[in-house]
């Protein structure tokens, strides 16, 4: 590990439990800086209510007024995720009411990207919707750094993700895929625990500079373009325990791999992929089946770039 990472990680890792919630909260009411949440979800209703009854319950009361905004961005669910949310406290954006001039893509990215225009936070926290046993520590432990600590920019979690009942093996992408990436070719990121995690914090004004991958690319293409914008003592990471989710099958994380892949690709030679395609295989009755899926390929421009985003901040 470089010289110049072991020394962030001692300067830059944290626990949640090193800021208390009165500390954090005098540092907020101290600069008047405001926080948005945004849950991005795609068809979690049996997970998104109890995540935003405990945003609102523990971290949205008169005497924790942590956070100011709570937003579940709807990516076409077709299960009752929105009205779930909405029943719990959250005010609950649909997508595609979103900048309807461009069509939507699919992805996690292009939510994320979307929701700047929608959110009124300086500082934004991304939090999956999908987590279950949720604490209020993965907003407050994110988003302590950037109200206490002035020349951070963007904080991710750290955490233990068991896969079932073994301990530690969850994160199966990021081990075979984001970690030797990151080793490799951007060895300042080495020393993040989760580069791939879902919740992170940062400033609006970096958040609104940086292109967004629409798909599973986003956390890996921000990452990067966050140490390239702002730099590594810029960057931090706050352990906040533990993560238990809804784990993907082998082809689906397949695709993630490939779209990650991309990702990083793009970003050491600003190239194009020869073939921005996947093919894997499915046993049938009749022997194995190929099914070819294509690789996200388009990224959403910084959000500063767009119209509609500058007039409404204009005013």
């Amino acid at each position: 590990m470089l010289e110049e990472v072991e020394r962030w990680l001692a300067r830059r890792s944290w626990s949640a439990a090193d800021r208390p919630l009165d500390r954090i909260l005098a540092a907020k009411r101290g600069a008047g800086t405001t926080v948005s949440v945004v849950l991005p979800a795609l068809n979690e209703e049996a997970t998104v209510g109890a995540i935003v009854a405990t945003i609102r319950r523990e971290l949205m009361t008169e005497a924790v007024p942590l956070v100011d905004e709570l937003v579940v961005l709807d990516s076409g669910s077709t299960d009752r995720t929105a009205v779930v949310a909405a029943a719990a406290g959250a005010r609950v954006v649909h997508r595609d009411e979103v900048l309807p001039r461009l069509p939507a893509l699919p992805g996690k990215g292009e939510v994320l990207w979307r929701s700047l225009l929608v959110t009124e936070g300086d500082v934004v926290c991304f939090v999956d919707a999908d987590l279950r046993d949720f604490s209020a520590d993965f907003v407050s432990g994110i988003v302590g750094p950037l109200l206490t600590e002035p020349d951070v920019h963007f904080v991710k979690a750290m955490y233990d993700r068991p896969l079932g009942e073994a301990v530690g093996q969850g994160g199966r992408v990021t081990e075979l895929v984001a970690r030797p990436l990151l080793n490799l070719h951007w060895p300042q990121l080495a020393g993040f625990v989760q580069p791939l995690g879902g919740e992170y914090a940062a400033r609006r004004s970096l958040l609104e500079r940086l292109p967004f991958p629409v798909g599973y690319g986003v956390e890996l293409g921000l990452l990067v373009d966050a140490l390239h914008t702002v730099g590594l003592d810029a960057l931090a990471q706050v352990d906040v325990g533990v993560r238990k989710h809804r784990h993907q099958d082998g082809r689906a994380l397949g695709r993630m791999a490939a779209a990650i892949y991309r990702t990083a690709q793009l970003r050491l030679a600003r190239g194009h992929l020869v073939r921005p395609a996947l093919t894997q295989f499915e046993r049938t009755p009749e022997g194995f089946v190929p099914r070819t899926y294509a690789v996200d390929t388009e990224e959403r421009p910084p959000m500063a770039g767009i119209a509609e985003y500058a007039q409404r901040h204009a005013a």
